[in-house]
């Protein structure tokens, strides 16, 4: 199995950018394809991101698009996520998630899970 700590979440302005990274110990990290989620205060936690096991594939929420970006360094077994122009309603905890399977869209079944980092974005 794998083990994902992520780190790089904080509070920012809104237009502010962060940059969070989900480090993997355990099996080999290209084996897994990778996703980050969001789960906003009293909702449910939702897919924003996720990059297929070579890294060659992205897909992003319609809302996340054009400011995140989902990448991987296969041999710092580190996943990342950019967010740029950063918006109140960005607001959440960002879990990253690895699966055996991978993806050829914006899944949200995933085998292990991160303790997740809180964003909060203020206006």
């Amino acid at each position: 199995q794998v083990q994902l700590v992520e780190s790089g979440g904080g509070l920012v302005q809104a237009g502010g950018s962060l940059r969070l990274s989900c480090a993997a110990s355990g099996r080999t990290f290209s084996s897994y394809a990778m996703g980050w989620f969001r789960q906003a205060p009293g909702k449910d936690r939702v897919p924003v991101a996720a990059i297929s096991k070579s890294g060659g594939s992205t897909y992003y929420e319609d809302s996340v698009k054009g400011r995140f970006t989902i990448s991987r360094d296969n041999a710092k077994n580190t996943l990342y996520l950019q967010m740029n122009n950063l918006v109140p309603e960005d607001t959440g905890i960002y879990y990253c998630a690895a699966r055996r399977v991978d993806v050829g869209a914006l899944a949200r079944l995933y085998n292990y899970w991160g303790q997740g980092t809180q964003v909060t974005v203020s206006s």
